[in-house]
Formats: structure tokens, C-alpha cells, sequence
């Protein structure tokens, strides 16, 4: 027993000297708990509607309210004709589109069937599923409070669905970019994080520290060799989902490019920027896993939607690269969205790549002095 204390008490003051593990004992599994338990939400609320109402009675009034009053749709504004109605879709403004078409009020009125239009869009197959049934439920209550009292008619409403750009509801379609955005960031943050920190253990990093050579290039020269490989494992990927999974392709190679470029820049930094502080590769390898696995599953709307999380973690997804990178993705193989709707997120994209990049150059660079 003095034996199994005499251990007990040198592995207590070891643990006490490495705070790192500490802190991923103590603090890691609460930190767990708070984002499983607010992130991991399966229902679907908060939906985004645009409206396009083309009739503008007391009736299409009525079926608008109970859309917005239902607490699963959130008003995302009116809008006037079919393109306006898809840019909304393309670019994620609104997730489904109401149409009620003129002559709405009299048709239902005279007790004649008035047809109501859902458009949904269909790139998250389980959030097209949740809302093409609260569409449905939804209708259904407003069928029983439009309809002539007392009279044996049939219901005054006909829902008319539409799925765009997944009509099938293909599971695949909404997982395969969601997995290629996975699989891109934990490979590209894992290279560049544990490259430098085998420089650091075989100690070559110090004849670098020595070199006439400026922090900016050195990280510039790191990220390049990587960033190829990882274009060139990003594209194959891309291409066995078109060729296993059936992905399309209906946007522009040239737009995806750039998305992609811009979102593997961003995730090599971060690796960088991981290397400069992890001091071994299992460290380092730990790191990376936590800051690309974490985010890119849980934060980036590729399983979980954001609209559906607490007001604090939508925010902390502002700075996930992969919920940029998603929209793009989804928008260009999906939707054929062109490159001038998704510059927002390209913009995104390049702040999250360039702001890794200067953070990782500052950190090396206090370690050289």
C-alpha cells in the first residue's frame, strides 16, 4: 500500500505540473455536455418562410398568420415573382416558399377548391421531411376553420408541394457535402498541425528559427505543399461522391474551386496555428481533432439545424469555416447557385483564412525571439 501512495503522490504532483491535461479532464467533459445538450436538437423550428402573396385578402391573410403564429416558421419577407422567390432559396435567405395565387379569398369564398403552394427546398433532406409536414398540419387546421359551417363539402384548401432541387429526398444529397466538408477539415488541420511539431521534437525547427528567413514565408511555404495535396484528396473525394453517391454537379467547377481553395486555406492555417502552441504530435493530433471534428459535425448545420440552437451557440457558429463552406458546397453541386449570390460566405471564408494565417505568423514569430 505505501508503495501504490508513493505512486499515487508522484503521479498527483505530475498531473498538478501539466495544467494542459488538467483541463482537459476537468473542464472538457462539462464542455461536452453544454454543447451536445444544447446543439443536439432534432426539432425543426425557426424555419425560414417567404411569402408570396398574390392575392392580399382577409383569407391568404389568414393562411400567412397561421404559417407565422404555427412557432415552426420564422418571417423571411415577401416576395413579388418566381426568381426573386428562388434567389431566396439558393442563397439560404428561406428555407420554403408560400404561394397563394390571385383569386384565393373568392375561390374559397364561393366554395370552390383554392390551391396553396409549398416550396421547399430540398438540400437537408430531414429539415424538407419536418417542414413538408408541418406545411401539411398546418393547412389542414386552417382547411377546418375556412370551411362553410355546418356544410358537407370537400375541404377548401389543396396543398400543392413542390421539392426543389432534391426532389426524391434523398438522404445523400444532404449528407455527402456535409462529409466532404468533414473529411476536408480534419485531414488539412491534422497535416499542418503535426508537421511543425515534428520539426519541434526532431528539432530541425530551431536551424529554421536561425535561417534569414521571415515568419510570413515560412508559414506561407508550410501551408503550400499541403494545400496541394488536400485539393487534390478534396477533388477525388468530390469525385467518388458523383460517381458512388450520385452527387450532381450543377453549378460552375470554377466556383467550386474557389469555395473549396478558400475553406482548405482557412483549415491549414488553423493547423498552424495548433502547431505553434502543442509542444508533441499526440498533442497536437488531440487539438486538431477538438477544433475540426467538434465544430464541423456539431456547429456548421451540416446534421443539426442552426436556426434550431439557443441564441448563444448560433453566434459561436459564426466563426465555424464549415457553415460557409456548406452553404457554398450545397449551393454550387445542388442548386447551381452562380458564384455573385454566395460572396457573403466566400468573404467569410476569407477572413476566417487570412486571420489564421496572421495568427499563426505572430505566434511563430514570439517563438523565434
Amino acid at each position: 500500500m505505501n508503495k501504490a501512495l508513493a505512486v499515487y503522490r508522484k503521479e498527483l504532483r505530475q498531473i498538478a505540473r501539466d495544467r494542459r491535461t488538467l483541463l482537459i479532464l476537468i473542464f472538457v467533459p462539462a464542455f461536452f455536455l453544454l454543447l451536445y445538450g444544447y446543439a443536439l436538437n432534432f426539432d425543426i423550428r425557426h424555419v425560414l418562410l417567404a411569402v408570396q402573396d398574390r392575392d392580399g385578402s382577409p383569407e391568404s391573410r389568414a393562411v400567412v398568420s397561421a404559417f407565422i403564429n404555427s412557432g415552426y416558421f420564422d418571417f423571411a419577407g415577401a416576395v413579388y415573382d418566381a426568381a426573386e422567390a428562388q434567389r431566396k432559396l439558393d442563397v439560404n435567405d428561406a428555407r420554403a416558399v408560400l404561394v397563394i395565387a390571385e383569386g384565393f379569398g373568392r375561390d374559397v369564398r364561393t366554395g370552390r377548391t383554392a390551391p396553396v403552394q409549398v416550396i421547399i427546398s430540398g438540400d437537408n433532406a430531414n429539415t424538407a421531411t419536418a417542414v413538408l409536414g408541418y406545411a401539411g398540419s398546418i393547412l389542414r387546421t386552417v382547411n377546418e376553420e375556412l370551411a362553410p359551417a355546418g356544410a358537407e363539402l370537400a375541404p377548401p384548401l389543396a396543398v400543392e408541394p413542390r421539392i426543389w432541387y432534391n426532389p426524391e429526398l434523398r438522404s445523400t444529397l444532404f449528407l455527402v457535402p456535409g462529409l466532404i466538408a468533414y473529411i476536408s477539415m480534419i485531414t488539412a488541420v491534422a497535416s499542418t498541425a503535426l508537421s511543425i511539431v515534428r520539426e519541434k521534437e526532431t528539432g530541425t525547427i530551431e536551424q529554421i528559427r536561425m535561417a534569414p528567413l521571415d515568419t510570413f514565408s515560412f508559414v506561407i511555404g508550410k501551408t503550400i505543399p499541403y494545400f496541394v495535396i488536400a485539393l487534390a484528396s478534396a477533388a477525388l473525394i468530390i469525385g467518388a461522391s458523383m460517381l458512388l453517391f450520385g452527387l450532381p454537379m450543377r453549378g460552375n467547377w470554377i466556383s467550386l474551386l474557389v469555395a473549396l481553395s478558400l475553406f482548405l486555406i482557412g483549415a491549414l492555417a488553423t493547423g498552424i496555428l495548433i502547431s505553434t502552441v502543442a509542444d508533441t504530435q499526440q498533442l497536437a493530433f488531440q487539438m486538431a481533432l477538438l477544433i475540426s471534428f467538434l465544430p464541423t459535425i456539431m456547429l456548421s448545420g451540416f446534421i443539426f439545424p442552426i436556426n434550431s440552437m439557443p441564441a448563444a451557440l448560433q453566434i459561436v457558429t459564426h466563426v465555424v469555416p464549415a457553415r460557409y463552406f456548406l452553404i457554398a458546397l450545397r449551393g454550387i453541386v445542388l442548386k447551381g447557385t452562380a458564384l455573385a449570390p454566395l460572396l457573403p460566405q466566400l468573404a467569410a471564408l476569407t477572413v476566417y483564412a487570412a486571420a489564421m494565417l496572421g495568427l499563426a505568423s505572430v505566434r511563430l514569430a514570439r517563438e523565434r525571439v
